[in-house]
């Protein structure tokens, strides 16, 4: 059993709330641990969308309890026939999400039986105790970095080690890889966005994450990853070529780092390319079809290294010492 910031948030802000509505005396002063309970969210943005659709709902659900229940009657039919109308009106003004907190001040009305001063006066405490409380103990969210660095690292020693098994199949068009770092890598940048996302969603006046920019650009770079793979694996000959490109990615790959040095391999990229145009046409059927993969392997490789070059790179925290 695992006990969660949220958990523990969940349980200190509940017992404030009860407390706090028993010292003002409010009637049926457990409600606003309630409101609590419900108000407090995964992230800061979702916990501030939480507490004002509970607001909207329960301000709209007082004024209707008033006019159906002092207009019609105290009357169980009174309060299907109010909800006919409050139910879409609270999702029409986008705060469906506290219809059932709201639910709990109508029934609170229904329940006294009589729309006084003291009451709403009551209503409106529980409430602003209950969202209040909510708010000021989600405002502390644990810092996701270390997490974050987590994935990354992780993400570039798949990414290292796909390129590698790469290099070895160029230069001997052999290997024995079992592909595990490919499922892998997939679940890891799944993961990252998630978490990365979650990290925009507890900083309130932030729209964007350097992380979550990076874990994208990441993402579509595997996505070429795993495009180019079944073309290396269709090569079945070495050539020239191929020992030039498997040197390329040999040094390309012991240099994977948030940094931004996309620029450098793409002018080795574009150098190797002109070489290439410069070497002897290819003698014999196998070897057309070979090369003929390779250039398409180092066009890939050329959007590979372009997603990187958009990207403004991320310092480096952990690591003691660059690679470059």
């Amino acid at each position: 059993m695992k006990i969660g910031y949220r958990t523990l948030k969940t349980s200190i802000g509940t017992a404030i709330s009860i407390w706090l509505a028993q010292q003002f005396g409010l009637v049926n002063y457990v409600s606003a641990g309630i409101i609590t309970i419900l108000c407090i969210q995964i992230t800061k943005k979702k916990s501030l969308f939480a507490a004002w659709t509970r607001l909207v709902a329960c301000l709209v659900g007082m004024g209707f309890s008033f006019l159906f229940f002092e207009g019609i009657s105290y009357h169980p039919i009174a309060i299907g026939i109010m909800l006919l109308f409050f139910i879409p009106t609270v999702v029409m003004l986008k705060a469906k999400e506290g219809i059932v907190t709201s639910s709990v001040i109508i029934l609170h009305i229904y329940d006294y039986g009589d729309v006084s001063r003291d009451l709403i006066l009551n209503e409106l405490g529980l409430i602003i105790i209950g969202i209040g409380v909510a708010l000021i103990v989600n405002m502390y969210m644990p810092s996701v970095e270390k997490d974050l660095i987590d994935y990354q690292e992780k993400i570039e020693r798949n990414f290292q080690k796909i390129f590698q098994e790469i290099v070895t199949y160029l230069r001997t068009n052999e290997s024995d890889w079992d592909g595990e770092e490919i499922t892998e890598t997939s679940e890891l940048l799944a993961k990252a966005k998630s978490l990365a996302f979650r990290d925009v969603e507890n900083h309130v006046l932030r729209k964007e994450n350097l992380y979550y920019k990076y874990f994208h650009m990441r993402e579509k770079q595997f996505e070429i990853i795993e495009r180019v793979l079944p073309l290396i694996t269709s090569i079945r000959a070495t050539v020239e070529q191929g020992k030039m490109i498997a040197d390329f990615i040999e040094e390309l790959s012991q240099n994977i780092h948030p940094g931004n040095t996309a620029l450098i391999y793409l002018q080795k990229l574009y150098k190797m390319k002109a070489q290439f145009e410069q070497m002897d046409l290819p003698k014999t059927r196998e070897e057309f079809e070979t090369r003929a993969a390779l250039v398409q392997f180092v066009k890939e490789m050329e959007q590979y290294l372009l997603i990187k070059s958009s990207f403004q790179g991320i310092p480096d925290k952990r690591r003691k010492r660059r690679k470059q």
